[in-house]
């Protein structure tokens, strides 16, 4: 537990401000962060990230993770980023003939998905920064809200089993637990923040993301049982990896999008 909470207070000192002064540290601290989850992903896999399929990767991840803001840069080589990711899936493909077929189309799915994966997620991150700092940290306060109420709740409370073959210490009480913790959050939010949303809205918002947000925690724990790791890595002593801190965020900043709060 302490090594939980020295690392919890030296990330957020160099995470918060960074977050704070947004622009364009943000924008390489989500890469960083992008990177490094992926790299997590083919590490589980056993794909070597020097490889030419592992470089591909992260430059797909990289296209994916280009920012709204900077789309002039892409508009002077006369390309989209939609563009761009075709090219890049291609080239993954055309691979799997080069190799002749020892990097195979399930290696190429695998590489393709997980960049798609972290770099939405991260792309969103980026873009929910962009709506305000509000929306941030109140996706923030709701996951780890979430994250809480399903801990101590289940503990104290949990007697059914949410879903054994994926996460045997998950509860259906704590799963409730998490999502009543989190629309208590919502509320003060809504309260005391200048978040733009009516209360009723904001509650549903809330329970959804609350709800997404445990499944992003349940995909996550299936891979890491199909690849037998306890966790994605070791940069967070106490915390694991990227991906073990993000999990749940990697689902819930593109749903907060597509609800258009800030519109």
């Amino acid at each position: 537990m302490k090594q939980r909470i020295i690392t919890a207070v030296v990330a957020a000192a160099l995470f918060l401000p960074i977050v704070f002064y947004g622009k364009f540290p943000f924008v390489l601290l989500t890469y960083l962060l992008a990177t490094v989850g992926l790299y997590e992903l083919l590490r589980m896999k056993k794909i070597n990230v020097f490889s030419v399929n592992g470089l591909l990767s992260f430059l797909f991840l990289w296209v994916i993770l280009f920012p709204g803001q900077y789309h002039e840069i892409l508009d002077d080589f006369y390309y989209s980023k939609t563009e761009l990711g075709i090219a890049f899936i291609l080239l993954m493909l055309t691979y799997t003939v080069i190799t002749k077929n020892r990097f195979h189309f399930e290696d190429a799915a695998f590489s393709i998905m997980s960049a798609v994966y972290v770099g939405i997620g991260f792309y969103f991150f980026m873009e929910t920064r962009e709506a305000g700092l509000v929306y941030i940290f109140y996706s923030l306060f709701i996951i780890w809200a979430t994250d809480s109420g399903a801990y101590f709740i289940g503990k104290a409370m949990g007697k059914n089993k949410l879903w054994p073959e994926i996460s045997p210490n998950k509860t259906v009480e704590g799963f409730i637990g998490g999502v009543v913790c989190s629309l208590v959050v919502a509320a003060l939010f809504a309260h005391f923040s200048k978040i733009n949303a009516g209360f009723i809205t904001l509650l549903g918002v809330t329970m959804v993301l609350s709800v997404f947000g445990q499944i992003g925690d349940l995909v996550q724990s299936a891979y890491k049982r199909h690849f037998n790791v306890k966790d994605s890595g070791k940069i967070l002593p106490g915390h694991g990896g990227i991906l073990d801190r993000f999990d749940s965020l990697l689902f819930v900043w593109p749903l907060l999008h597509f609800f258009h709060l800030w519109y």
